[in-house]
């Protein structure tokens, strides 16, 4: 079935300037009638002529709403002459793996959907920035350009006969016809990618060992707790299925919840109060790390360590 895209009219919002951190409001405001829209169509007008026949990587940390804009973005990406899309299975790429995958694949960027360490949910905030073709965040020249589209845009472009509804919910690979032309979504495990790159960092059998004891030496005992957030599945995937952790005393909240389970998925020292106590209370642990809500980096863990 040959699908055909259509042209919508709209106008300008106010106000969406994205920054190096994207363009982060509340989920209400991302619901209105064409925001969203609007600006994923500004996205891809900034890039101008090397959109057509491009690859994007498309997904984030799960917060509420994340579906919703995958379909958005999937019936637009398809209607602008993006020719192939690769998405996380449930919508799920912690930054840092979405910076992977663009530099692994060598695609042209990334539409991250994530508002950080900002507390999700409908009554909370989401975000949507984008990463450029060296995995890293769209400097000021792309933001700016980014921004001024939005100023004066007037229509996007949208395939409204594309089925999304649950697509994301399996890994595979899909074709259709838009416009004549081959259009794929690729539904990929958000962890394998990101787990190889890991191994060619770190030592995993050394680290497995540290993890889980040798003859020589007792366990490093961990507690690593992601807040309900991205990471999740990359905490069991690496540290319980690659190093042998233990699922049930070594790691924590390793779920991704749409709400984060209604805490602020920001590890400091106030909202990683259950972590610190329990590094402090429990002396069998000599480490506990706590990651923000998409995993952005080092500096965004809460790290404790115990000194003999």
């Amino acid at each position: 079935m040959d699908l055909s895209s259509v042209v919508i009219q709209t106008t300008p919002f106010e106000g969406q300037k994205p920054g190096t951190s994207g363009l982060r409001k509340k989920v209400k405001v991302f619901m209105e009638k064409n925001y969203t829209e609007n600006f994923i169509q500004c996205i891809l007008n900034a890039l101008g002529s090397k959109l057509q026949g491009c690859t994007l990587v498309v997904g984030g940390d799960g917060r509420y709403f994340t579906k919703q804009a995958i379909n958005i973005i999937i019936r637009i990406a398809a209607a602008n002459e993006v020719a192939k899309l690769i998405i996380g299975h449930l919508g799920i790429f912690s930054t840092p793996a979405v910076s992977s995958l663009i530099r692994t694949h060598k695609v042209l960027g990334g539409i991250v959907l994530t508002a950080s360490h900002n507390p999700g949910g409908i009554r909370n905030d989401f975000g949507i920035k984008v990463n450029i073709d060296n995995g890293g965040p769209a400097p000021d020249s792309v933001t700016d350009a980014i921004y001024e589209e939005t100023k004066k845009i007037k229509e996007y472009k949208f395939t409204p006969k594309l089925e999304t509804d649950r697509l994301i919910d399996n890994m595979g690979t899909h074709t259709y016809k838009v416009d004549g032309r081959d259009f794929v979504v690729e539904i990929i495990d958000p962890t394998t990618d990101y787990v190889n790159l890991m191994k060619q960092i770190f030592d995993f059998q050394k680290l497995r060992d540290l993890i889980r004891g040798t003859d020589k030496r007792p366990p490093f005992n961990v507690l690593i707790d992601s807040m309900n957030g991205v990471t999740g599945v990359y905490v069991r995937k690496i540290f319980v299925e690659e190093l042998g952790a233990h699922p049930d005393n070594n790691v924590t909240r390793i779920v991704p919840l749409d709400n984060f389970g209604e805490i602020h998925p920001d590890p400091n020292l106030t909202y990683a109060k259950d972590l610190v106590d329990k590094v402090k209370d429990n002396p069998t642990y000599d480490f506990g790390a706590a990651f923000d809500g998409d995993g952005v980096s080092i500096s965004a863990v809460t790290i404790l360590c115990r000194h003999e």
